[in-house]
């Protein structure tokens, strides 16, 4: 009997789950290239917060390498980026004197994703081609807000909006903040034969010496409190296959280091092949 290739073995059995990490999750690309390389189509992806954003556009049916081209098409160009950044700012520096502690530099994450999605995102998760759900924290119950139908852009800009950086998000009867509060890395939202989660939390600094300035500590912080949260989670439950790519040393917020943060994720590539081979054996589906 001939040899059946990973497509053929797969028959639509594997999940994804695509974690938060800020820039670090840039480097979820070189899974969506290996799947789409091998053939194989997830049956479901869950994201939270920067894995929102690019589930979402996966799961809208751009490949891994049209999110790679399109990602790098838009950080060589750094004066376009803060243009769209400035369209995409709720406050003005006025606000400082008029508006006592409003954030000048807050954005609207709604308004984040029309400026820097592909163009042509659908507006509903109905129209996604792959099913896709969205993880946020509502604020206001303190707990998660999960998103699977209905408008796309308010429960991503919902999953993405990191205290500090980009305002909550009102939709219906809830108000939304950064996915990563509650669930970074969201394996438990989705099933299949195998359950391939993508963490981008980042590890420990120990060779740093240097104190952090007072805007990395913030989100520093963040970073500590979603390792806590995912290492408590694989206590109980694990994913199927777990990768890890090498982005440690990126910070939350170094998008124009894409390139290079591509380049760190690249030795994956082959682990994911190996580890995708082994899984989807006969043997291991049985």
């Amino acid at each position: 009997m001939p040899h059946k290739s990973l497509a053929q073995r797969n028959n639509g059995q594997i999940a994804l789950a695509l974690g938060a990490g800020g820039a670090r999750g840039l480097a979820h690309v070189i899974v969506l290239e290996v799947l789409d390389e091998l053939g194989l189509r997830p049956c479901m992806v869950a994201g939270s917060s920067m894995g929102a954003i690019l589930g979402a556009v996966y799961c809208a049916g751009f490949s891994g390498k049209d999110i790679r081209q399109h990602i790098l098409q838009i950080v060589r160009d750094k004066p376009d980026v803060m243009a769209r950044l400035l369209k995409a700012r709720v406050g003005r520096i006025t606000d400082l004197f008029t508006r006592g502690l409003a954030n000048p530099v807050l954005l609207d994450g709604e308004e984040f994703l029309r400026q820097f999605w592909p163009k042509a995102m659908p507006e509903n998760f109905e129209a996604l081609q792959i099913p896709f759900t969205a993880v946020a924290t509502d604020f206001l119950t303190h707990e998660a807000a999960i998103f699977k139908s209905g408008p796309l852009i308010p429960a991503v800009a919902g999953s993405m909006a990191i205290p500090g950086l980009i305002r909550p998000v009102a939709h219906e009867a809830q108000v939304l903040i950064d996915g990563g509060a509650v669930n970074p890395l969201p394996f438990d939202l989705v099933q299949a034969s195998c359950v391939i989660a993508v963490d981008v939390t980042g590890g420990p600094q120990l060779q740093r010496t240097k104190a952090p300035e007072p805007f990395e500590a913030m989100f520093g912080a963040a970073q500590i409190m979603q390792t806590a949260i995912t290492r408590e989670k694989l206590k109980n439950f694990a994913p199927d296959l777990l990768f890890r790519p090498q982005t440690d040393h990126f910070s939350a917020l170094n998008f124009f280091s894409a390139r290079e943060i591509f380049k760190s994720a690249e030795p994956l590539r082959e682990d994911i092949k190996r580890a995708l081979d082994k899984s989807l054996s006969p043997r291991a589906l049985d």
